[in-house]
């Protein structure tokens, strides 16, 4: 007669190792290409020269529609290989790793499981709107709100080497003010949103279907990817292009270039902050911008509120991610992300 089968003999049937394998090798190979080797050499750049590249912003298109065209070329020129792989990244989460690991390990409400959010984002490296495809994924998964939003902000904002980067370039006193209200905002802002809507209805892209379905792993792999991939592409790429496109327009008024204008007032780190929480950018471009900002006059405090939002989070990854968060916790998270741009801006003006 033979004998049943253990319970780790069931978890190897049900979900086979070649799948978190592949899961990883895709996460190295595409890092180490998109990331990690050109972010090597561009240290060096950094170390030897003070300088990453002129500031996003240089281009000084008066018409709306000259500079939503210009803008989305040099963005998307910057970040297609990036947003490829968050896409790719955000599909494959959902049919390579086992739901019951990430329940386990990211999807209760417990602060652990921000605090692993934000760990597992630091090799990533990603910009918000390139996170964000991702941090869908892992929500469609049923990872926790916290442990999905810390995942989100800590790619952006405790991007190693963007503080590299930004101790070469600016100053290492920027860095590590950067560091430390860093940690502060993706550990206090995921937790508070999870605090805060954790009795609030799930948004519909995360709801059970009414009707049984057949068990994921039943189906053929080819298939469910492809269908998690597309469901995801349109979930965020549209809205992601337009959105980029409409705050490239929208550049001419959030950006004026007024030199020596923008001092150490509260109004303008408050302007600087709301601005920067809205405005797209690639991963550490916030280090020119702010270069060339102060380098025509802009103050300390106004520099440090920059430097917090313009990464953390911006319309268009919001929009992106509507979908598996909801409003109130997007709000929220847009909210207090430019209440620390402002605090970090008054501390460091302070500070400096």
């Amino acid at each position: 007669m033979p004998q049943p089968l253990t319970a780790s003999e069931n978890t190897s049937r049900a979900w086979p190792l070649w799948k978190p394998i592949l899961f990883l090798l895709v996460v190295a190979i595409g890092l180490y290409y998109v990331k990690w080797q050109p972010y090597y050499g561009k240290a060096f750049l950094a170390a030897d020269t003070h300088s990453i590249g002129k500031s996003i912003l240089a281009n000084t298109d008066s018409s709306p529609w000259l500079a939503a065209w210009h803008y989305a070329l040099v963005y998307f020129t910057a970040v297609w290989k990036a947003a490829v792989l968050g896409v790719l990244l955000g599909s494959l989460v959902q049919v390579l790793i086992p739901r019951d690991w990430l329940l386990r390990t990211l999807g209760h409400p417990r602060f652990s499981g921000t605090l692993l959010g934000a760990a597992i984002a630091l090799p990533g490296m990603m910009c918000t709107c390139c996170a964000a495809p991702v941090a869908a994924g892992l929500r469609r998964q049923s990872v926790s709100s916290g442990a999905a939003m810390a995942f989100w902000l800590s790619n952006p904002v405790l991007n190693p080497a963007t503080l590299i980067f930004m101790g070469f370039v600016l100053g290492w006193p920027f860095a590590a003010i950067r560091l430390v209200a860093g940690v502060i905002m993706v550990l206090g802002v995921a937790w508070l949103v999870q605090r805060v809507t954790a009795r609030d209805p799930q948004p519909a892209a995360l709801q059970p279907p009414a009707v049984p379905q057949v068990r994921s792993e039943d189906r053929p792999f080819l298939g469910r990817w492809l269908k998690a991939l597309w469901a995801l592409f349109w979930a965020t790429i549209p809205v992601y292009i337009v959105a980029v496109l409409a705050l490239g327009a929208a550049r001419v008024w959030l950006f004026p270039h007024a030199d020596g204008a923008i001092d150490n007032s509260l109004l303008w780190i408050i302007a600087l902050a709301i601005a920067g929480c809205l405005f797209v950018i690639p991963t550490a471009a916030e280090i020119p911008i702010v270069q060339t900002m102060m380098l025509a006059g802009m103050g300390t405090g106004p520099a440090l509120a920059l430097l917090m939002t313009l990464p953390a989070v911006s319309l268009p990854s919001l929009l992106m991610l509507n979908k598996v968060f909801s409003a109130k916790a997007l709000c929220l998270t847009a909210l207090l992300v430019v209440l620390c741009g402002i605090a970090t801006g008054l501390v460091g003006m302070g500070l400096m």
